[in-house]
C-alpha cells in the first residue's frame, strides 16, 4: 500500500478512478449497538477522483463513465490500496 500525507495530491491518471468504501451502519434500526467484528465490508463506494479517461487505436480519448460524487458497487477484492493517516482509499479502473 502506497502512503500519502494528503488525498487531494493524489490524481488519478487515464482511465484510473479513486474511491473510498462506504462503511457499514454500526448501529441497527432499533437502536443497538453492533461490535466491529460483526460489520461487514459494502461493496458500495463513492467517488472521489476520476482520470480525463484513456485512448483508443486512433488515438481519440474515451472519457470515464463516472464522475466525482457518484456511488458506485465495486469488486470485493481488487483495486490498489492508497493509504493516507487511518483511511484506506482504492484506485480501480473504469471498467472494473
Amino acid at each position: 500500500a502506497t502512503s500519502l500525507r494528503s488525498i487531494k495530491s493524489l490524481a488519478p491518471l487515464l482511465d484510473r478512478i479513486l474511491v473510498q468504501r462506504v462503511k457499514a451502519e454500526a448501529k441497527t434500526a432499533s437502536g443497538i449497538y453492533l461490535p466491529e467484528s460483526t460489520v461487514e465490508k459494502l461493496s458500495e463506494a463513492k467517488v472521489l477522483a476520476v482520470g480525463p479517461g484513456g485512448t483508443d487505436k486512433e488515438g481519440k480519448r474515451i472519457e470515464v463513465s463516472v464522475k466525482p460524487g457518484d456511488r458506485v458497487l465495486i469488486p470485493q477484492y481488487g483495486g490498489s490500496p492508497v493509504k493516507v493517516g487511518d483511511e484506506e482509499y482504492h484506485l480501480f479502473r473504469d471498467h472494473e
